[in-house]
């Protein structure tokens, strides 16, 4: 993907208070051979388990139909009808929205009943105009269609009404925080903090919104998406000595020229870019975990950690989430890939012999398997651009 656009996608949400799961269900995906990407929002008849049920039917078929390019106003008709009977109100139901990106800036937004997108250009809300479609078999749905050529910096926020509604009932909200609400907080966290990740951005909403609710209890599944374009940040991860020691000095200058942030996870790794570059190296304490080696300071280098303990905790991080209360040196280097959209690795080949010790914990593993789980882990679940190189 080219490196004039990215578009980074955030997302948080918070169960109805009393649930088990959400009833809303978010679902994106990168279709790099077409340099596009699709986000998608759906809120669920009620909450729970049933809600939950119809979103998750509503976004993989929505996802189907979207990515084959199949007509909407079919597509959606063939949703409906696909949805389970409420045994309840004797309707099936889902809301949707869904943004269709490409990276050229050709985006196409479709939302059927969820509250409007915010789109937010140069710090301002820019209202994009739409059309409507009406199916005659389903008349009371109505799908507004908007297109509109995004640029760097642009941000759209999608959200379920668990937003809009947030406060409902609350005396200093009588009819929910609405879209404007969220739309002047919105602009005032971007004002603050112009370059905010979507993450963040989605985050914050969704923990604004519950701040209005009556004890600050969702009384709704809250859900935000936030897409924002703008330029790749780079990462380059070095991780291994390289099999021939001649190349030791390829990945120094590698280091050296490299356009972006980079990280040396690795002792061995650390001592060869120390020695070619003629860098100092020294431990920072301040990264001190009884588990996790302490993590290194070395000038024009972001990150410098142990190894395969590192690794194999930033796995896990990765698939249960950062450990809030640690800064140790897994955590800070879970946040630099999560905080980066193009990652580079270099894996060096050479066998560790340290690392051949069949008293070390089984689920130490090489070099080369955990760093292939990492990256396919960013790959699929954080839709982050990947390359590999072996040496």
């Amino acid at each position: 993907m080219s490196d004039s656009l990215f578009i980074e996608i955030g997302t948080h949400q918070q169960q109805k208070h009393g649930e088990d799961c959400f009833g809303d269900t978010i679902y994106s995906k990168k279709i790099p051979e077409e340099r596009r990407i699709i986000s998608i929002l759906s809120d669920g008849l009620g909450s729970g388990v049933k809600a939950n049920i119809l979103s998750s039917m509503t976004t993989r078929m929505a996802m189907k139909f979207v990515e084959s390019n199949m007509e909407l106003l079919r597509s959606s008709e063939v949703m409906m009808d696909a949805l389970p009977i409420c045994q309840v109100r004797k309707i099936s139901y889902a809301t949707f929205s869904i943004v269709d990106s490409e990276l050229e800036g050709k985006t196409r937004i479709f939302e059927m009943d969820n509250p409007p997108h915010i789109f937010i250009r140069d710090g301002r809300p820019l209202n994009v105009k739409c059309k409507e479609l009406s199916s005659p078999k389903w008349k009371d749905r109505t799908i507004n269609i908007s297109q509109i050529t995004t640029q760097e910096e642009d941000r759209i926020i999608l959200m379920s009404d668990g937003v809009t509604q947030a406060g409902l009932g609350n005396k200093l909200y009588p009819l929910g925080w609405q879209r404007q609400g969220c739309l002047d907080f919105v602009l005032k966290t971007i004002k603050k903090n112009p370059h905010i990740s979507a993450h963040d951005l989605a985050k914050a909403i969704v923990h604004e919104a519950i701040e209005k609710e009556v004890e600050k209890k969702a009384g709704d599944d809250i859900s935000c998406v936030v897409l924002y374009f703008r330029k790749p940040r780079k990462l380059l991860v070095l991780t291994g000595p390289p099999f021939d020691e001649d190349k030791d000095k390829e990945i120094a200058e590698l280091v050296s020229y490299y356009d972006g942030k980079t990280a040396i996870c690795g002792g061995t790794t650390a001592n060869i870019i120390e020695r070619e570059l003629c860098l100092k190296c020294e431990i920072d304490k301040t990264s001190f975990d009884e588990k996790i080696p302490m993590s290194s300071i070395m000038e024009g280098i972001d990150l410098v950690t142990e190894g395969i303990l590192t690794l194999t905790e930033v796995y896990r991080m990765l698939k249960e989430g950062i450990d809030k209360d640690k800064n140790n040196a897994a955590v800070r280097l879970t946040r630099l890939l999560l905080d980066s959209d193009k990652i580079d690795f270099v894996v060096g080949t050479k066998i560790n012999i340290a690392h051949q010790d069949p008293n070390l914990p089984m689920e130490l593993e090489i070099r080369r398997n955990i760093v292939k789980k990492i990256f396919r882990l960013l790959q699929s679940q954080y839709l982050k651009e990947i390359s590999v190189r072996y040496v």
